[in-house]
């Protein structure tokens, strides 16, 4: 048997994935509440990315790969914009894609390389903060952990919630979600003034790969003209293709390009008739892996295979579109200006609400680790800031290892509201 799990003396903390407003008030609050318990706190620099570099030739280094926090370190960095210690997208998890990996030497090796590192510097708690991704990857590394033979010792892992992009099953909400929302509300808002001005239109293509929380929320704050998500895509709006998947044919779901054109198109059509030749209309970016494959050949992927949405620049591509089929309708033209939004708001100033709920999940990683002995739980907060604890096999699937999504219910008033403050309402 393992030996009995002792109290751990230096936490680990490490942040993943793309940043978000009010990071610092997690990490910091984290920290503190270890240091107020003489636990010591070892920051990790730019997610797994140096973690994985580690060999036993090349040891970690002090202020590159690794900082030690200590209250000097968290002096007001509580509402401070950025990363106190960095982030990258580097996948320690990739090669393990079901639970039948685990047990194989290979897939397993990035996660023994990032184990035996946290060891080399005696770390022995971690604190991961993260996406859907970084979930998964924390899921990985303790189910590797699992099975390490009697005797070599666990180091507990809990994770926090963060993604602006608020698509996180088992949060209601997560911290910069809000700060983001407000952000892209006011530009969306100036696009407006301006698209008043010059009898114009812009479509605004927002960060969401999954889900339409941060598009929706922009476009109610921002006073949008309309708002497409992932969630919209079913009925008229949806087709299939069929794809080659290693020499299978297989059905794919896709929006029917065509048709969800048109859906923009109306509104402007029934905005003309209303004397407002202008608009904005909000698209989520997730939308772009809905497209027909002819529309994203030569796209890359990144190590968690989603495809560069970036590259595809789908606010472009359907101004072009409804452009000519506005025209096409009318036999008018009207500008129709593409733009991406979203890397401008994720190290925005922490709106009030974020620090507040970043602070909590920090306090609760304390809490989570050294009151109530967790090990492999995200840390989750409701109503009143009250602090949960979901084990991990309760958010990702217990045999591909994926994370679940939180998509926007179509049935539920927040969906319902959107399209109630639209200008043309689709039923």
């Amino acid at each position: 048997m393992s030996p009995p799990r002792k109290r751990p003396q230096r936490v680990g903390i490490l942040f993943a994935g793309g940043p978000a407003p009010a990071a610092n008030a997690v990490i910091s609050t984290a920290a503190v509440s270890c240091l107020n318990r003489n636990i010591e706190v070892y920051g990790i620099r730019h997610g797994y990315q140096q973690l994985l570099k580690f060999r036993p030739d090349r040891p970690l280094q002090l202020g590159k790969d690794y900082t030690i926090i200590d209250d000097a370190a968290l002096s007001r960095v509580r509402n401070s914009q950025g990363i106190m210690i960095g982030t990258a997208r580097s996948n320690p998890g990739k090669l393990v894609n079901s639970r039948a990996d685990l047990d194989q030497p290979e897939p397993c090796a990035p996660l023994r390389t990032v184990y035996d590192a946290l060891r080399s510097i005696g770390i022995d708690a971690l604190v991961s903060i993260g996406g859907d991704d970084t979930l998964k990857t924390a899921n990985k590394l303790k189910l590797f952990q699992d099975r390490l033979p009697d005797g070599e010792l666990r180091i507990p892992i809990v994770h926090l919630p963060k993604t602006i992009d608020n698509d996180y099953t088992g949060i209601d909400f997560t911290f910069g979600y809000f700060t983001a929302v407000e952000f892209l509300a006011s530009e969306i808002r100036n696009l407006l003034c301006d698209a008043e001005a010059s009898s114009s239109y812009f479509l605004t293509e927002t960060m969401g790969r999954s889900a339409g929380w941060l598009a929706y929320g922009a476009a109610m704050a921002g006073e949008a003209s309309k708002v497409l998500s992932v969630e919209d895509i079913h009925g008229e709006l949806e087709t299939t293709e069929t794809e080659i998947v290693e020499g299978v044919p297989q059905e794919r779901r896709i929006m029917h390009v065509e048709n969800v054109i048109g859906r923009l198109v109306d509104t402007m059509v029934h905005r003309d008739e209303e004397g407002k030749e202008f608009g904005v209309f909000v698209i989520a970016e997730g939308l772009a892996e809905l497209l027909p494959l002819e529309r994203l050949h030569g796209i890359p992927r990144d190590e968690h295979g989603h495809i560069s949405i970036s590259e595809v620049n789908l606010g472009r591509l359907f101004s072009r579109l409804v452009t000519q089929e506005y025209t096409r309708r009318t036999g008018r033209k009207r500008k129709v200006t593409g733009l991406q939004l979203g890397y401008e708001s994720r190290c925005a100033i922490p709106h009030a609400f974020d620090v507040m709920l970043g602070s909590q999940l920090g306090v609760g990683a304390y809490r989570a680790l050294f009151e109530q002995g967790h090990n492999g739980v995200m840390v989750s907060v409701s109503g009143q800031l009250d602090l949960h604890y979901v084990p991990f096999e309760e958010l990702v699937d217990p045999e591909t290892l994926v994370t679940k999504v939180r998509y926007i219910d179509r049935g539920s008033d927040f969906y319902v509201l959107a399209r109630f403050l639209e200008t043309f309402l689709n039923k």
